[in-house]
């Protein structure tokens, strides 16, 4: 009987454990997909042609989906974040870690030092960095563009040709010294061992990265570019700062700025809700795609 009573409790244990994060995980996770994608089968429209009566709300299927696919601004938010991805992932994953290699270097000195300031960009909120870049891209007000016209460079940093390029610089900026911690961190698991049999065998700082260092962090290197390309498709702070100073951006540069505009500006809850979970869909993809090519590598 007394084994019986054990039993029951070694049961019970980790259900009662488990159940906040089940219920934090439902609250939180759960139950807004399913919202979502509730909304997203319904739109709200006038009772009456003429207005009068409030408004009804009406199951249409998957007809929400098919206005966001149909949308040329939705299908041409995605042509900019692509392109946006293609100039911001590389620079992000590829300078991050070369500056966590830098400060692992054994040449490095004041480690701690530049560990920090590196970061601090990333202690800076989203939207005061992208009012600060907004500043230091606009002719009169920024210094380096004031100082670079003193030889003759003439530059637009916010015109159609440039504005893309500023975005990715300035979420740069911000998210750089965040992902280098990360790769600092992995690079502190590496064998030291390994490392000086690298030094005796007479590789360089150079070799003992490339063949010692990244083949050992590469679980990080996959990890971080999947956190990059996910967030890199949800932008929204940069190009709706820089809306304001630049013709080139539209407000629905992005998916999400015209999951905005469906929602707040057009109070289409139906169209964000479906556009939402489209990008939600392109999400998931991304990450198959990098989770797949990145196992790949690491049994390479």
């Amino acid at each position: 009987m007394a084994s019986t009573r054990l039993g029951r409790g070694q049961r019970t244990a980790p259900a009662l454990f488990l159940a906040p994060f089940l219920l934090l995980f439902t609250a939180t996770l759960l139950a807004p997909i399913g919202y979502a994608i509730w909304m997203s089968l319904y739109r709200e429209q006038a009772a009456s042609g003429l207005g009068f009566g409030g408004t009804e709300t009406l199951f249409v299927g998957l007809d929400n989906y098919l206005r966001a696919l149909d949308d040329a601004g939705f299908r041409r938010s995605f042509v900019h974040i692509a392109l946006y991805c293609l100039i911001y992932i590389p620079v992000m994953v590829g300078g991050a870690l070369a500056l966590a290699l830098l400060v692992d270097s054994t040449l490095a000195r004041a480690k701690r030092f530049f560990q920090l300031a590196y970061f601090l960009p990333h202690a800076v909120p989203g939207l005061i960095a992208a009012l600060v870049w907004s500043f230091l891209y606009m002719p009169g007000f920024s210094p380096v563009l004031d100082f670079l016209s003193v030889f003759g460079a003439d530059w637009d940093l916010l015109g159609s040709d440039a504005v893309v390029f500023s975005m990715a610089n300035a979420a740069t900026w911000q998210w750089i010294g965040y992902n280098m911690v990360i790769f600092y961190a992995a690079l502190q698991a590496v064998p030291r061992e390994t490392l000086e049999a690298a030094v005796v065998d007479g590789a360089g700082e150079l070799r003992t990265a490339w063949s010692v260092k990244l083949p050992v962090i590469r679980s990080s290197v996959v990890l971080t570019t999947l956190f990059t390309a996910v967030g890199a498709i949800q932008l929204f702070n940069e190009p709706e700062v820089l809306r304001s100073r630049s013709s080139a951006i539209s407000t629905e540069w992005s998916p999400v700025m015209f999951i905005y505009q469906a929602a707040f500006t057009r109070h289409d809850y139906g169209l964000a809700a479906a556009a939402s979970l489209l990008l939600a869909v392109l999400g998931a993809a991304l990450s198959f795609v990098i989770t797949k090519f990145g196992n790949r590598w690491k049994e390479a």
